[in-house]
């Protein structure tokens, strides 16, 4: 090296070709930071909560509904007004590993940093390094609304003195390299107490219920541990892992993923390696199994006299069957799905009234509870959660059906915007192709032949969307272009928009047959 150095003293072309090679060395060396440092925001699903409505990833300005009021979370960009540009590595990760920020004050554990001061320096180095990366966007954030004395941060101090302790993960040195992996995973970046502890408000700590299951924003994040009945004990390895990966599982056990869980595999766990899938799978294998309620304390419930009965009949039968067992690889089972069977009814209560978009190879889900009253919603939950083996607590609560009533927006549910066509090439084949303007206009006995029409064309102008991707951009246009004229008027909109949903569906996957498995989602739409 000594001898190197000499040479280039002596000349200006070694000299500058050395200087040359260091700088692509360093500038590959930053470049390998940044991509793992992109690996690892993802892992921790940063762009869930720090992406605002307005779709500007990192941006920040999401409202957190959290039991202390609403947080608007901050903008990760490295602009220097609004985001990260002037914050140093150092106090990026004393905010991260300490929960303490810029200018001193602590941070309320709406930021999961009781999970987050697990990982380790280089990770957080690396975090740090791909977040300044991004393009900077200005987007100054919003006040949160904090009732006093919350709204007091040097109150924090008896949280943290409680229940927050700083420090990286300690392997376990009984537990293998892949058990250790998954527990750094789970228990820092993937911080998955924060919503399947039962209670939030203490973090990480013994006193969380730890991954037990608990209500989080409105939804029901059920039991992980390796409890029978209520946990993922009865699912082999291969279940788990292929549900963190994509929302569904052979065998129907856990059904498929709602509300924010599928939001987090979309964004975060669909995208971790295969390795660190299993790992996490190893890792919470080796979790105490816990109950969150005892079956032996359940209400009796009298299934045949329910009267849940007869509005599961009326209203989910002619799909999930009146045995429960639904359509392999079409249509969600609700017999001995865990999920269903779940502490809380909440997650059961949202899809009744929100409804499902098409995922896994699974039909979209009408939002049949738009048409339902609440305590037909509630009859029908408390129906499902105890029939054909299941075994769950009764609704005691009766006012979570209208709390999530008024809580639910989606699209099927017609209480939402459209959503928007997911697949790029989907949405060019569409624009292509016209369906938008083929979908105007068109009576529920013309949903069949027009849609015969349009998929053998679409699918060939959209080379590799999945069927997925077809019926939701199918049904996202058909909303885009009906939802908002008088042609019909005279049918509630979440019936017009399931029964269209389901069509496709049909015809997409048997076009000879005439959309038999069409939910009966309310009163018939039609148009004379």
């Amino acid at each position: 090296m000594r001898r190197m150095l000499a040479l280039a003293a002596t000349s200006g072309l070694l000299a500058g070709t050395l200087f040359s090679s260091a700088t692509v060395l360093a500038q590959g060396a930053d470049q390998d930071l940044v991509k793992r440092g992109e690996y690892l925001v993802t892992a921790g699903d940063c762009v869930a909560c720090h992406t605002g409505p307005e779709g500007k990833k990192f941006a920040g300005n999401y409202a957190l509904n959290t039991p202390i009021g609403k947080i608007m979370t901050p903008n990760l960009t490295p602009d220097k007004e609004t985001g990260l540009g002037n914050w140093s590595e150092e106090e990026f990760y004393r905010a991260f590993h300490d929960g303490i920020g810029k200018d001193g004050s602590y941070l309320y554990p709406a930021f999961p940093f009781a999970w987050y001061t697990k990982v380790t320096r280089d990770d957080v180095k690396a975090i740090y390094a791909y977040l300044q990366s991004l393009e900077p966007v200005k987007n100054p954030r919003k006040a949160s609304e904090i009732p006093f004395p919350f709204s007091i941060r040097t109150a924090l101090v008896t949280w943290r003195t409680a229940f927050f302790t700083a420090g990286e993960f300690k392997p376990d040195p009984n537990a293998s390299a892949e058990v250790n992996r998954g527990g750094y995973l789970v228990e820092g970046l993937g911080h998955c107490g924060m919503c399947h502890n039962e209670n939030k408000i203490v973090g990480n700590s013994g006193l969380a219920g730890k991954l037990g299951g608990g209500v989080i924003d409105g939804w029901y994040a059920p039991n992980i541990t390796p409890d029978d009945h209520q946990g993922i004990g009865s699912w082999t390895d291969e279940q788990v892992a292929t549900y963190l990966k994509t929302g569904a599982a052979p065998g129907n056990k856990p059904g498929v993923a709602a509300g924010p869980m599928r939001q987090t595999i979309e964004e975060s766990l669909s995208k971790l390696t295969d390795a660190d899938i299993k790992a996490m799978v190893a890792y919470l294998r080796t979790q105490k199994a816990k109950e969150t309620y005892k079956v032996k304390d359940l209400q009796a419930f009298d299934q045949p006299n329910a009267p849940g009965a007869s509005v599961y009949l009326s209203y989910c039968s002619s799909c999930h069957k009146p045995d429960g067992r639904g359509v392999e690889g079409a249509i969600p089972a609700l017999a001995g799905n865990t999920s269903v069977q779940s502490a809380g009814p909440q997650t059961v209560i949202n899809v009744v009234l929100g409804g499902l978009a098409a995922q896994n190879g699974y039909a979209s889900m009408p939002a049949v509870g738009q048409g339902m009253t609440d305590q037909q919603i509630a009859a029908v939950t408390d129906y499902v959660r105890n029939s054909w083996g299941n075994k769950a607590p009764v609704i005691s609560d009766k006012g979570v059906v209208s709390d999530a009533r008024a809580n639910i927006q989606t699209m099927l549910a017609g209480n939402a915007a459209c959503s928007a066509v997911g697949n790029a090439n989907l949405a060019r084949a569409i624009e292509a192709t016209g369906t938008a303007e083929q979908l105007k206009s068109l009576k529920q006995e013309e949903f069949v032949p027009r849609l015969n029409a349009i998929l053998p064309k679409l699918k060939a102008e959209a080379a590799g969307a999945s069927d997925d991707d077809i019926v939701n951009g199918l049904t996202a246009t058909f909303c885009r272009v009906a939802k908002d004229t008088n042609f019909y008027a005279d049918a509630p909109w979440h019936a017009v928009i399931g029964s269209f949903g389901n069509v496709a569906y049909s015809q997409l996957k048997s076009p000879e047959k005439q959309a038999s498995t069409q939910v009966p989602a309310g009163p018939a739409p039609s148009r004379n």
